[in-house]
């Protein structure tokens, strides 16, 4: 089994799961409340755990094969589209669930309906990727 014995040696891929898993426990202390371990399962919040997943990634793979080749090309558009993807789409598939709430509780006040809120912190604030991002480059640096 060749492939298990690489994947488990590949620095890049487990220190990028690292950051990725350091960012989901920072959530815990960067909500509204002041600790919320819960945080920890949820997408959302701050730092965005796909951003320092990516850019840790692709910080990584810049440092050993060159900034200028070919494959951390790659990990930069994939990382753009993932940092795009949770901060624009995502975000707006959150408002879209805010506002599909607030008709919910709307329709309540005359209609019985059912009571179930849809998750509203599904996608990242521009600050949110920002600092995943810088997060994820300075364990990719460091590591």
């Amino acid at each position: 089994m060749n492939f298990f014995k690489e994947i488990s040696s590949n620095d890049i891929f487990w220190t990028s799961v690292f950051a990725c898993f350091l960012a989901q426990v920072l959530k815990i202390f960067t909500g509204e409340k002041k600790v919320d371990i819960a945080r920890i399962f949820t997408s959302g919040g701050m730092p965005s755990s796909h951003s320092s997943f990516v850019t840790c990634m692709a910080t990584m793979i810049g440092i050993r094969h060159g900034f200028n080749s070919t494959y951390f090309a790659m990990a930069a558009v994939l990382s753009a589209i993932v940092m795009y993807d949770a901060s624009g789409v995502r975000q707006a598939v959150g408002k879209q669930a805010t506002m599909l709430n607030q008709i919910i509780e709307d329709l309540q006040k005359g209609l019985p309906i059912k009571n179930e809120k849809l998750k509203e912190l599904i996608g990242h604030t521009p600050k949110q990727v920002f600092f995943g991002a810088i997060l994820g480059i300075i364990i990719g640096v460091v590591m």
